[in-house]
């Protein structure tokens, strides 16, 4: 069986800088009619820097919705029409002063589909060169080296609630342990 459902209906509620939502009525299979609430979010992209001694590196800011200091793989905001891998080289640049002499595409998640149209890609960087960062204005955070088993350790012990970076180091790790078994 196949599920959907159909916007019969759409109405903006919100207009932010970075998000806007509507209020859809939405047409089910089952012919009933339903209330979604949609956050429309222009995507972005998290990336999982490895150094060459193995550890990750991770910023560090405090996240005004959540009322707490956060440890979090590098991220951003795609801006209007940007290409995602143009994006992770600028975030990464911005954030950590590094650039990647490669990056691997490490496929992307949708965070929360069930309110919000938010697609986050991700990428591992690897053979890091060194600079200056460039914050955006506003943008307070701070750079820590760890070593990816001591955050597998922190994502079991949930000591690293943020999802992107859960999930970001995590496929990072698999991916370095080498050949994977695909399912089809």
């Amino acid at each position: 069986m196949e599920f959907f459902e159909k916007q019969v209906e759409t109405n903006t509620v919100y207009e932010g800088l970075i998000v806007n939502v509507r209020r859809d009525i939405a047409a089910l299979q089952n012919g009933n009619k339903a209330q979604r609430e949609v956050v429309e979010h222009p995507g972005g992209v998290a990336i999982v820097p490895i150094t060459k001694d193995n550890k990750v590196l991770m910023v560090k800011q405090y996240r005004y919705p959540m009322g707490e200091e956060l440890l979090e793989i590098p991220a951003g905001k795609l801006d209007d029409g940007e290409d995602p891998f143009d994006c992770a080289v600028r975030e990464l640049s911005e954030e950590t002063g590094c650039t990647a002499g490669t990056y691997v595409d490490l496929g992307a998640m949708y965070p929360s589909p069930g309110f919000c149209r938010e697609t986050l890609y991700l990428y591992l960087a690897l053979d890091l060169e060194y600079g200056e960062m460039h914050l955006d204005e506003n943008e307070l955070l701070s750079v820590e080296a760890i070593e990816i088993d001591v955050l597998m350790n922190m994502i079991m012990d949930n000591k690293l609630p943020d999802a992107k970076s859960i999930i970001g180091v995590m496929k990072a790790k698999r991916f370095l342990e080498g050949p994977m078994v695909h399912y089809n």
